[in-house]
């Protein structure tokens, strides 16, 4: 295969690798037509055309490295006096940082100036090593130290290796209401992954499970802990540990057994929006690993947001839904569209809640609508989800009205949706 048709199989994946490292949009683009020149102008080096799209994005990897460094050149931005607001700018985007940045801040100053030169920065030792004028030796140790020194003053717990955070969630969800406000919806910073409900930054753990309605019993329980840093195709972000319980087997909710589960998340936090970088676990033996880089296999089922960029942090009515009772009206799009749709205040057993709700209409392929209730503090107190009447209709063989005749439906741009399931977290305990 000639260049053109090998780059025009792999621009999908060269794409979605530039626009997760670098947010804004138009730079993305510069760096792209950069990266396909560059690549036009070596093609004769590449040996083997099989290695194309490993070669393309190691070129890619260092573009975008270059444009962070010329940022920094630009803003004059000392290496040895990093604040938070500079650093703002990095190779992962505009990153939720402030503890970071203010535990490196008050380390000794060599001790924080390798920590900034090395993961803000992006700098290999060799470079720091030439740069700062010492030994190769001497940046490693140093690198060493530093990340001990981090660790220990740090103001987030550090979970110990096999600890466990599991709580006991109810067997049954206590009953509770939701009732409309008649006061404006707040805004509020709502940091969590789409869907899993737990913060994706060292030393965060969360215990979430579902509950079937109208029962009210738990089919599965989920233990979440963020484990360490991880990196994805150069993006750097977090590695998530997932254990999975079957507690109530249920055909409709694919709860079949209550044999434990392991399951990896990969995800990234920056200031603005939170998303999926891959997700692992073992099948028959083979760990297998899928990445935003993997197309639709992927974006099916981790893919949150146009282009796959994830969920915005900040949770704000915007009018792009309109909700009047239990009939919604929404634009219509093929990725998420999501908007606070009003003030409820949400009682769990005895304990009341003030929150928002984000309402969520996936992909008109998915024929699912989510709610999520978010208090002040930005985390979730009640997550709903509901199916469109014809969901799974080839597996059950009728539509969910029949299914679930007494459970809460509501109307979406004229479809019919019916409740599914509930989540609750150890938040609200």
């Amino acid at each position: 295969m000639g260049f053109d048709d090998l780059l025009r199989e792999n621009y999908r994946p060269l794409e979605r690798f530039v626009k997760f490292r670098i947010g804004n949009r138009e730079d993305a683009e510069d760096v792209i037509q950069e990266i396909c020149l560059a690549a036009f102008q070596s093609f004769d080096s590449l040996k083997e055309s099989g290695n194309f799209k490993t070669w393309l994005i190691g070129i890619a990897r260092h573009k975008c490295n270059d444009y962070y460094r010329s940022k920094a050149k630009t803003a004059e931005i000392p290496f040895e006096n990093i604040e938070s607001e500079t650093v703002s700018v990095s190779i992962y985007g505009i990153t939720e940082q402030s503890a970071v940045s203010e535990t490196i801040d008050a380390l000794e100053e060599k001790y924080g100036q390798i920590l900034n030169m090395y993961y803000l920065m992006d700098m290999p030792q060799e470079e720091i090593a030439k740069l700062l004028g010492i030994p190769l030796g001497t940046v490693k140790s140093r690198l060493h130290n530093a990340k001990l020194k981090f660790r220990e003053s740090y103001p987030y717990r550090m979970q110990k290796e096999g600890e466990s955070f599991m709580k006991n969630l109810p067997p049954v969800m206590s009953e509770y209401s939701i009732v409309k406000s008649d006061r404006e919806p707040f805004e509020a910073v709502c940091r969590e992954l789409p869907g899993w409900l737990i913060i994706p930054r060292i030393g965060e753990h969360i215990v979430f499970g579902n509950y079937e309605a109208p029962s009210g019993k738990m089919l599965d329980l989920y233990e979440l802990k963020v484990e360490n840093e991880a990196e994805i195709h150069g993006i750097r972000g977090v590695k998530i540990s997932c254990l999975l319980k079957g507690v109530e087997p249920s055909e409709l909710c694919g709860t079949q057994n209550t044999a434990e589960q392991n399951m990896d998340l990969f995800a990234q936090l920056t200031d603005d929006r939170c998303r999926f970088l891959a997700q692992g676990q073992t099948d028959d033996g083979v760990y297998r690993l899928r990445t935003f880089l993997d197309g639709d296999d992927f974006c099916d089922d981790w893919g949150f947001g146009e282009d796959t960029r994830g969920r915005e942090t900040h949770m704000k009515k915007k009018g792009e839904i309109i909700r009047d009772n239990n009939t919604i009206t929404c634009a219509e799009k093929q990725y998420p569209v999501e908007d606070v749709v009003g003030r409820y205040t949400v009682t769990v057993g005895k304990n009341k809640y003030d929150t928002i709700c984000l309402f969520c209409v996936h992909p008109s392929d998915s024929k699912i609508v989510t709610e999520q209730y978010i208090d002040k503090d930005g985390k979730t107190v009640l997550w709903r989800r509901f199916n469109r009447n014809d969901w799974g209709f080839g597996r059950y063989g009728k539509l969910w009205t029949e299914l679930r005749p007494e459970n809460e439906r509501l109307t979406v741009n004229g479809d019919i949706y019916v409740h599914w399931y509930d989540s609750i977290s150890d938040h609200i305990l």
